[in-house]
């Protein structure tokens, strides 16, 4: 492992560098829907014309999401330097910082060797570059990042600022997706379970200025009645019906494995490698085998280490029993957010799809790291080998995904798209 650790330095900024060059190549590529104008209506309205919406995007079956951060994010860049590559860019840094949040977490816990497992795995991951566009998920990484480090720095000792960061990447993550709720029960859990000793001054600041944030929000709620939105279904859905519950279980399997978004692995057509239709689908046959079946192994390898990240836990689960280290800390922090996702299944009217609970990524990263801790002590040569090869097989995928999947185009330029639609709504800056 001395190879790793001598160009620890060296490999960790080739990785950043690399992560960030197909960032801002998804971001090219991206294909504008309403997913993205509705953030950038709400952004350049902001800082065009200083109108700043008090809601967000509007949610699958429930309305807009509270309060005015979806403007904020697209805006705020737009004053500093009126491009449409502000707020993406302004978007990529946010992603960096999740990964450094989390990576400043990691190197407590681990080895260098897994620290370096996880800058590959979370960086580099398909999972998370496939949202790498102007659409509210793909903030999320950031506020989970931001729930996880705070909590680990109160794990032992009680602070002001901390527990204001703590409350305040709940606060955040609800201005930008309804499904905030999974961190806060999380933090019940770290609660119950006495795994964060908050400052109650800081959550209470920190839950003043969430409130106060949505003041605006409150008052455009009372007198906009399209802010809200009726649905079929009701509360409480997944309760009674088996199905949804098990979809989104099986979500946070599949996002410790390689079993991607069919958006990602489906909707290539591999047209700019030939226009011939019958050549184009052997292609997309043997793309979508060559996925499915990697992506089935790696998902049953994600099934047995959460087994054994189970029968880990299992003694600690309740409140006064003794937490081992750090490892076994993490771990039941990824139990609370196996709890927080059937929680939130059970109430939601709606049948998750993966960038719903996107928001546990990370988190379902930890199972395989703490494996991967042991993996790395018994066969280290393997371990390097396989590392490799994951490397190279995020790379290939995410060539591919950047330029020919469901939500990204080699045909297309974001900025040429941006440029279009400003002129079609009329956005300009007033003189």
């Amino acid at each position: 492992m001395h190879l790793i650790e001598k160009h620890a330095v060296a490999i960790r900024w080739l990785t950043i560098g690399l992560g960030l060059c197909f960032a801002v190549m998804y971001a090219n590529h991206q294909i504008l829907t309403g997913d993205q104008t509705q953030m950038l209506e709400k952004g350049y309205l902001g800082a065009y014309h200083q109108t700043w919406a008090a809601f967000g995007n509007a949610a699958s079956a429930v309305g807009n999401v509270p309060g005015s951060l979806s403007a904020f994010v697209i805006g705020g860049p737009l004053l500093i330097w009126d491009s449409p590559w502000s707020p993406m860019l302004f978007l990529i840094l946010l992603r960096l910082c999740s990964f450094l949040l989390l990576d400043a977490v990691i190197q407590k816990i681990f080895s260098p060797p897994v620290r370096m497992l996880f800058a590959i795995i979370y960086w580099l991951n398909p999972w998370l570059l496939y949202d790498s566009l102007l659409y509210n998920p793909s903030y999320l990484c950031f506020f989970a990042a931001l729930h996880l480090w705070s909590a680990f720095k109160l794990r032992e000792h009680a602070s002001f600022i901390y527990s204001f960061l703590h409350i305040l990447a709940i606060g955040g993550a609800m201005q930008f997706h309804y499904s905030w709720p999974i961190l806060a029960v999380i933090s019940c859990y770290l609660l119950y379970r006495r795994m964060a000793r908050p400052s109650w001054s800081g959550v209470a600041v920190a839950s003043v200025v969430i409130l106060a944030s949505l003041i605006p929000y409150c008052l455009e709620y009372i007198n906009n009645d399209s802010l809200s939105r009726e649905s079929d279904r009701y509360f409480g859905y997944g309760a009674v019906h088996v199905y949804p519950v098990l979809k989104a279980i099986f979500y946070w399997l599949r996002y410790g494995s390689t079993l991607f978004s069919n958006r990602l692995i489906t909707d290539v057509s591999f047209d700019w490698i030939t226009s011939i239709s019958w050549l184009k689908m052997i292609f997309q046959y043997c793309w979508q085998a060559l996925l499915f079946i990697i992506g089935t192994i790696t998902v049953v390898l994600s099934v047995n280490v959460n087994m054994r990240a189970w029968k880990t836990i299992k003694p600690a689960i309740k409140r006064g029993s003794p937490i081992a280290d750090n490892k076994q800390w993490m771990l039941l922090y990824a139990g609370a957010a196996v709890l927080a996702i059937v929680i939130n299944a059970m109430l939601s009217p709606i049948t998750f799809s993966y960038w719903h609970l996107i928001l546990t990524f990370p988190f379902a990263l930890f199972p395989l790291l703490v494996a991967a801790e042991a993996w790395q002590e018994e066969l280290p040569n393997r371990f390097i080998k396989g590392m490799g090869v994951i490397t190279v097989f995020f790379i290939a995928v995410n060539l591919v995904a950047a330029h020919d999947s469901d939500k990204y185009s080699y045909k297309v330029d974001y900025v040429e798209q941006v440029t279009h639609y400003l002129n079609e709504k009329g956005l300009q800056r007033e003189q």
